[in-house]
């Protein structure tokens, strides 16, 4: 069955780096866009940025709040999904998780928590 689990996530100080890591399983990995998205206490999910499956090149489209600190990239030998967070921010704050676009299937995701 599909499964996705997010890791990667901790407690940072603000301007510090994280690499969250998505372990796919139980689908075609290559064959989907997969994306990430986050939920902080109190507000609806939302996208952070996707990046298209293999067969468009890997293109990404991130969202404004995070486009030139966070970068997305995919390995689809390991079925691994993966998001480069620099230059954290207080509002980064939530929990971290990752989708593939068209499976309705969310994973428990990680937790990432910027603070002094």
């Amino acid at each position: 069955q599909v499964r996705l689990v997010e890791s990667g996530g901790g407690l940072v100080q603000p301007g510090g780096s994280l690499r969250l890591s998505c372990a796919a399983s139980g689908f075609t990995f290559s064959n989907y866009v997969m994306r990430w998205y986050r939920q902080a206490p109190g507000k609806e999910r939302e996208l952070v940025v996707g990046i298209s499956n293999t067969g468009t090149g890997g293109s990404t489209n991130y969202a404004d709040s995070v486009k030139g600190r966070f970068t997305i990239s995919r390995d689809n030998g390991k079925n691994m999904l993966y998001l480069q967070m620099n230059s954290l921010k207080p509002e980064d704050t939530a929990v971290y998780f990752c989708r593939a676009v068209g499976i309705d299937y969310w994973g428990q995701g990680t937790q990432v928590t910027v603070s002094l």
